[in-house]
């Protein structure tokens, strides 16, 4: 059941990118905030990712 939480993580993070990709559209994000949020997204989400495994 250990790949369930890795299956789920990339779940989400191809949600997060399209949600993101609709506000940037929305927002008119230029390529470097977009880049920035998505780095964060990630650090986040393995850093939490990480802590599950403890």
């Amino acid at each position: 059941m250990e790949n369930g939480g890795l299956i789920l993580l990339i779940f989400l993070a191809f949600l997060f990118a399209w949600v993101l990709n609709r506000v940037r559209k929305a927002l008119r994000f230029g390529p470097v905030a977009y880049a920035g949020v998505m780095i964060t997204f990630a650090i986040v989400m393995l850093a939490l990712y990480t802590q599950t495994q403890r």
